[in-house]
C-alpha cells in the first residue's frame, strides 16, 4: 500500500506585525491561503518497524533526511501521541482509546517516506512547515490513527508556529504567533489564479523580523477580498527588501503585468506572488517571466 499527500504551498495574502512579545515572538495578524500544488510526500509500510526518509526534487540538495528533518520529527511526534511504547504522548486532547495502544505491535509504524522537494527552501511559502503537516495527515491515514484536525493541530503546535495552519491547508485568519486559527470563507477567493515567483535567493525568517521597524500600522481587515487587496500589507516587505533588493524588482515586474489584481511578498520572503483575473493573463505572465528570468523559480496554480 502506497499513500501520497501534497504539502500545499502557503501564501500570506497579508501579514501585519502588531508587536514584539516578551517571549521573543511577534504578535501577527495574517491571512493564509494555500495553492493547489507544492511538495509531494509518499509513504509505504516497511516490516521492521523503522522510519526512513529519502528526498529528491529540484530543491533537495543539502537537505538532511535524518531525525532533525521536520518530516521525521512530525512522524515521531505522531508515534509518541498514539503509541505508549514510544513514550508518553504529547497531545493535550485525549486520543481515541482504540488508537491509544498498539498492543506491543510497534511494527505497524514502520514506514518508508519519500519527499519530492518542489518548493524553494527558506522562501516564505511554508516549506518545512507544509512538509511536516503533510506527514501528519499522511501517516494519520497510513497508520489508521483516527485523529481529527484538532488533535493533529495539537501535535503540530509542538513542532512549529505555522504547522497547525498547514495541517488544515485552507483559508485561515491567523493571529498570535500562529496558534490562533480562524477558518474563513471569503467570496471570490477560492479558485483564483496565482503566480509565485522567487528570485532564487534564500532568506531566513529571523533576520527579516530583526529588521522590522517596530511600528504597528494597524489591524488586518479580513472581511472581504477587496479589503485584503486595498488595505492589507506585508509589514516584513521593507526589511526583506533591504536584505534582498531583488525582491523589489520582482514586485515591480509582477505589478506591471496585465490582469494583476494584487501583488505582494509572502511571509518573510523572498517569494512574491500575483493574483490574476483570468487564466489567460496568468498563463501569459508565467510564460513571460520564465522566459525573461530563467534563474527565477515560478509556479502558477489555483487557490484552494
Amino acid at each position: 500500500m502506497v499513500l501520497t499527500e501534497t504539502a500545499y504551498a502557503k501564501v500570506n495574502l497579508a501579514l501585519h506585525v502588531r508587536r514584539r512579545r516578551e517571549d521573543g515572538y511577534h504578535d501577527l495578524e495574517s491571512l493564509f491561503v494555500f495553492v493547489e500544488g507544492g511538495d509531494a510526500l509518499r509513504a509505504e509500510p516497511r516490516k521492521d518497524g523503522e522510519l526512513r526518509l529519502t528526498i529528491d526534487g529540484p530543491f533537495s540538495e543539502g537537505l538532511d533526511s535524518g531525525p532533525d528533518n521536520l518530516v521525521m520529527r512530525a512522524a515521531k511526534a505522531l508515534q509518541l501521541a498514539v503509541c505508549p511504547e514510544y513514550g508518553r504522548g504529547t497531545v493535550s486532547q485525549p486520543l481515541p482509546k482504540r488508537r491509544s495502544a498498539s498492543g506491543g505491535n510497534t511494527q505497524r509504524f514502520g514506514t518508508n517516506l519519500h519527499l519530492t522537494k518542489n518548493l524553494p527552501v527558506a522562501s516564505g511559502i511554508g516549506g518545512g512547515s507544509a512538509d511536516a503537516a503533510a506527514a501528519l495527515r499522511l501517516l494519520n491515514r497510513l497508520w489508521d490513527c483516527g485523529l481529527d484536525d484538532r488533535q493533529l493541530c495539537a501535535i503540530a503546535e509542538t513542532l512549529g508556529s505555522d504547522i497547525p495552519a498547514c495541517v488544515i491547508s485552507r483559508t485561515l485568519r491567523v493571529e498570535g504567533r500562529g496558534e490562533a486559527l480562524e477558518p474563513l470563507e471569503l467570496p471570490g477567493l477560492s479558485g483564483i489564479l496565482i503566480l509565485l515567483v522567487n528570485p532564487g535567493i534564500p532568506l531566513g525568517t529571523a533576520p527579516v523580523f530583526k529588521g522590522w521597524d517596530q511600528c504597528d500600522l494597524g489591524p488586518l481587515d479580513t472581511s472581504s477580498l477587496d479589503a485584503i487587496i486595498r488595505q492589507g500589507r506585508n509589514d516584513l516587505e521593507a526589511p526583506a527588501r533591504t536584505l534582498v533588493p531583488q525582491i523589489g524588482y520582482v514586485l515591480d515586474r509582477l505589478t506591471a503585468l496585465p490582469g494583476v489584481m494584487l501583488s505582494r511578498m509572502s511571509g518573510s520572503g523572498a517569494t512574491c506572488f500575483a493574483l490574476f483575473d483570468s487564466q489567460q493573463a496568468c498563463n501569459i505572465a508565467h510564460t513571460t517571466l520564465a522566459s525573461e528570468q530563467p534563474g527565477w523559480w515560478t509556479m502558477s496554480g489555483l487557490l484552494r
